[in-house]
C-alpha cells in the first residue's frame, strides 16, 4: 500500500491557484485509477489498484500549514510508516514544469512540508516537488504568499497541464519501480 498525499488548500477560491498543484496531481491520479473520494473530517481520499499495490489518495482538508495533523493520524490508522508515504507538491524554487523527486529532505520554506515533518517527527518520507516558478515570480527574500496563491497565468496553463499528468505518471512509476527507479527515471526527465 501507498499513501500518496497531495498538498494544497480545500475550497474552490484556491482551486487553480500554484500551491494547490498537488490536489490538481491527486485529482489526476484519482481519474487513471477511477477512483471516488470520500470526505472525512481530516482529508479527502480516494482509493485504487496498480500493478498489484492500493493506492490510497489523500487530499488534507486542514490548510497548507496544517497539513501534517491530517496525515499523522491516517498513517497510524493505517498502521504504515513514512516508507509508504509520497508526498506532491507545489516548489517555488523550480521553474515551472520541473518535477524533482527526493526520498527524504528538508521543507526548503514549504509550510506544508514543515508541517509535515513536525507532526510526522522525520523528514525521512518521499516527495515529488513539481515547478510552479514562472516569469513572475518572487525574487529570493520577497514575499511569496500572494504569488503561491495566485492562479496560474494563461500562457503557462499548457505547462501546468502537462506536468500534472507527468506528475501522476511519475507517481505510478514510482509504485511500479520503487523510489530508487523512479528517481532516476523522473529526476533525468
Amino acid at each position: 500500500m501507498y499513501v500518496v498525499v497531495g498538498l494544497g488548500n480545500p475550497g474552490s477560491e484556491y482551486d487553480g491557484t500554484r500551491h494547490n498543484v498537488g490536489f490538481g496531481v491527486i485529482d489526476a491520479l484519482a481519474d487513471r485509477l477511477a477512483a471516488r473520494f470520500r470526505t472525512f473530517r481530516l482529508h479527502r481520499s480516494a482509493s485504487g489498484r496498480r500493478y498489484g499495490a492500493e493506492i490510497v489518495l489523500v487530499k488534507p482538508q486542514t490548510y497548507m500549514n496544517n497539513s501534517g495533523e491530517a496525515v499523522r493520524p491516517l498513517l497510524s490508522e493505517l498502521e504504515l510508516g513514512t516508507d509508504r508515504l509520497l508526498v506532491v507538491c507545489d516548489d517555488l524554487h523550480l521553474p515551472l514544469g520541473t518535477l524533482r523527486l527526493r526520498k527524504k529532505g528538508s521543507d526548503g520554506g514549504h509550510n506544508g512540508l514543515s508541517s509535515l515533518i513536525r507532526e510526522l517527527g522525520t523528514d525521512a518520507f518521499a516527495r515529488l516537488r513539481c515547478g510552479i516558478s514562472g516569469p513572475t515570480a518572487p525574487a529570493p527574500g520577497e514575499a511569496t504568499a500572494d504569488y503561491v496563491l495566485s492562479d496560474f497565468d494563461r500562457a503557462e496553463i499548457d505547462i501546468v497541464d502537462g506536468m500534472t499528468a507527468r506528475a501522476a505518471e511519475s507517481v505510478l512509476t514510482i509504485v511500479r519501480t520503487g523510489i530508487d527507479g523512479a528517481m532516476n527515471i523522473i529526476n533525468t526527465q
